[in-house]
């Protein structure tokens, strides 16, 4: 799948897809500071990290791939699954460069500027979350992946094992 920017798709999009996305959002936001209130701003923070208008973004993505396959009379339902996958790739691949932003700001604030903090951090927010997506497109987790299962598949070494081998010869 090619990553592009379509600035056409902004008129594809009704006002009522950006209501409901307001609406997610502001949900998302207003039960993140509810759990800040009641458990403190470390805890609510963490959520407050959560992609506010993803499960609304990524329902619409699929919605509007289908419905573009379906108009060319093709089936859209494999290609629209396809699309909202990478979308939550690409969110998933960004939180965890934000989980590392966030980690250098609170290390970091209380001992230096805010201005070289923040900036430091927005840096190391785009190398991150670069890296992760050119390690998924290099397949650099999924070889690391079959790495260690099959690590794991090895026999383990040991007396027992070497007796096995021996009667086995």
């Amino acid at each position: 799948m090619l990553v592009k920017l379509n600035i056409s798709a902004l008129s594809e999009t009704r006002w009522y897809q950006y209501l409901v996305r307001f609406l997610l959002g502001g949900l998302i936001t207003a039960g993140a500071g509810i759990i800040a209130k009641k458990f403190g701003p470390s805890i609510g923070g963490l959520f407050l990290a959560f992609p506010a208008i993803f499960p609304a973004s990524v329902t619409l993505v699929e919605k509007h791939e289908r419905e573009r396959k379906e108009d060319r009379g093709l089936e859209g339902k494999q290609r629209a699954r396809d699309a909202a996958a990478a979308d939550a790739a690409g969110a998933t691949m960004g939180s965890i460069g934000l989980i590392v932003f966030a980690v250098v700001i609170w290390k970091l604030l209380p001992v230096h500027a805010p201005w070289s903090v923040i900036s430091g951090g927005t840096l190391v927010w785009a190398a991150v979350s670069s890296l992760v997506w050119f390690g998924w497109k290099r397949d650099w987790f999924l070889r690391y992946g079959e790495q260690v299962l099959a690590s794991k598949r090895k026999a383990p070494r040991g007396p027992d094992n070497q007796k096995d081998l021996a009667a086995k010869l």
